[in-house]
């Protein structure tokens, strides 16, 4: 698939999911902006592998959970972007937690990076794709635990759920001028955000028992898919939830 001469805002790109799709993009000529929260490291690697392919990258860091300082991040892409051309809404995070112990600061926290700042992202970014005349395309990584539930991510199943629900209304909204908007729903995808749960070679074990292809995911299983989804290639899909699982969902023995 051909990206030349597309620009490109993928959320959290330094890490995982992330990390694998920005780059992906940036190998297929896309010109990319990431942003990142911690490792200044993380994310100068994403930037350097993209230069090295000839296309533009930069970076941005945030903190997603701090609402107020979304306008500087659009002024930013603004200043770097004439516009946009793909929007990729993946950064979240997942502390795990037992229900009786989350509280409402932890659950803010959660609701504000995994929902809230992707909504006034999306909004600033569709503006300026329908003042150019862009087909855009917009994607949210969701996750399979909007479908099913989680002991200890009772607060990220709940925001996850809700990406998929803004995603169907931005499917319509946007769809009038010419934007598609989709998500992905990730299985048990190895990364960061659950690295330490899947330390536990017996919960990993189970895991990756569940899955019919027998094994866990890696963010390239993900990235591939996301790549069709904001690529010119796609012509139809819009509003769509798409699971990429491996076939855990349906393994039901």
């Amino acid at each position: 698939m051909d990206f030349k001469n597309k620009n490109a805002v993928v959320t959290g790109g330094s890490r995982g999911i992330g990390r694998a799709i920005a780059m992906l993009l940036g190998e297929n000529g896309a010109n990319v902006i990431i942003t990142y929260s911690s490792s200044d490291r993380a994310a100068d690697d994403v930037i350097n592998y993209i230069k090295s392919k000839g296309s533009e990258a930069y970076k941005y860091k945030i903190d997603q959970s701090e609402i107020n300082k979304i306008p500087e991040l659009v002024d930013f892409i603004k200043s770097k972007f004439k516009t946009v051309d793909i929007l990729i809404n993946n950064a979240g995070i997942c502390p795990f937690k037992d229900f009786f112990d989350i509280d409402r600061d932890l659950f803010e926290k959660v609701w504000k990076v995994n929902v809230e700042s992707h909504f006034f992202i999306t909004q600033e970014l569709a503006k300026i794709m329908i003042e150019n005349n862009t087909n855009g395309r917009i994607l949210f990584i969701s996750s399979i635990s909007a479908i099913v539930g989680g002991k200890y991510q009772s607060h990220y199943t709940t925001t996850k759920s809700a990406l998929n629900g803004l995603m169907h209304s931005l499917a319509i909204i946007l769809g009038e001028h010419g934007i598609m908007v989709n998500s992905i729903e990730p299985g048990t995808i190895l990364t960061d955000i659950n690295r330490e749960d899947l330390s536990n070679t017996e919960k990993r074990r189970y895991m990756e028992k569940r899955i019919p292809l027998g094994r866990l995911g890696e963010p390239l299983d993900i990235a591939r898919p996301a790549l069709f989804l904001v690529s010119d290639e796609n012509t139809y899909v819009n509003g769509s939830e798409i699971l990429v699982d491996g076939g855990m969902l349906v393994n039901l023995q």
